[in-house]
C-alpha cells in the first residue's frame, strides 16, 4: 500500500529517509538540500496523484540543527517544481546525536478531485523516467522523471490516471493500478528510489500528446 491517506477532505503522504545526507557514515553522501528535495518529491508526487492540492508539510529531522534549513530550502525547490505553496513546520532532534542521517517529510493537501474510476482495459500504460535508486539517482538524472512533466501530465487531457513507482517497483504499482499482468522494457523488480518514474494510464487518442509532453514513454503490453 502507497503512504497516503484521504480523511475529512485531505490528502496525506509520507516519506522516509535513512543514511542519506552529510554524516560521515551515511551510505550515500549528499547535500541536506537534495535530501529535502527528494524526500518532498515523494510524497507531493503522492498526493497529486490521490487528487490532492499540497498546502503544508511537516518535516521530522533527525540530523540535527544545521540541517533543517537545508531540508526546507530542498522542500521548497519540490513545491515549486510542482507548482504549489507550502507551510512548514515540524521538529528537528537535537537532545542526542546520531551516526547517520535520518530524514521524514509529511505532506498534507486538500482532496480536490477524483481519482482512478475509469475502464482500465480501455486505456493504455506506460513508464515515464526510470527506476533509479540510491547514487544513480544523482548519476543519472536525464532519466529522472520531472517534477514539471509529472505536473503537466497529470493534468492532461485524457490521462485516467498517474501512480509515482517507489521502493517496491514497476510490477508491483502497475499491476495494482491495471489489475491485470502486463510488462514493458524497464525492469520491473527494481525499486525506483525516490519516485524517478512514475505509470499513467491513458486513452489511446491521448498517447502521441502524452508522448510530446513526456519525451520518452515506456508502453507496456500484455
Amino acid at each position: 500500500m502507497r503512504d497516503v491517506i484521504q480523511t475529512n477532505g485531505l490528502i496525506i503522504a509520507a516519506d522516509n529517509s535513512g543514511a542519506i545526507g552529510g554524516k560521515r557514515n551515511d551510505l550515500v553522501r549528499v547535500p541536506y538540500e537534495t535530501v529535502g528535495y527528494f524526500s518532498a518529491r515523494v510524497a507531493l508526487m503522492e498526493c497529486v496523484a490521490a487528487g490532492g492540492e499540497p498546502f503544508a508539510a511537516i518535516i521530522h529531522n533527525f540530523s540535527g540543527d544545521d540541517a533543517w534549513p537545508l531540508l526546507c530550502d530542498g522542500i521548497k525547490q519540490a513545491a515549486v517544481e510542482i507548482g504549489c505553496t507550502l507551510e512548514l513546520t515540524g521538529s528537528t532532534e537535537s537532545n542526542f546525536v546520531m551516526n547517520q542521517s535520518a530524514t521524514g517529510v509529511v505532506i498534507i493537501g486538500r482532496h480536490v478531485r477524483n481519482i482512478d474510476q475509469f475502464d482500465r482495459n480501455a486505456v493504455r500504460y506506460g513508464v515515464i523516467g526510470k527506476p533509479l535508486v540510491g547514487s544513480e539517482v544523482l548519476e543519472n538524472p536525464d532519466d529522472v522523471a520531472s517534477l514539471a512533466v509529472f505536473k503537466k501530465i497529470n493534468s492532461m487531457s485524457g490521462v485516467e490516471s498517474v501512480v509515482p513507482v517507489g521502493s517496491k517497483g514497476i510490477r508491483y504499482e502497475l499491476e495494482q493500478l491495471a489489475e491485470r499482468p502486463l510488462t514493458c522494457e524497464l525492469d520491473l523488480e527494481k525499486s525506483s528510489g525516490p519516485a524517478t518514474c512514475f505509470i499513467i494510464a491513458v486513452q489511446e487518442a491521448a498517447m502521441k500528446a502524452v508522448e510530446q509532453a513526456a519525451g520518452i514513454v515506456y508502453w507496456c503490453t500484455i
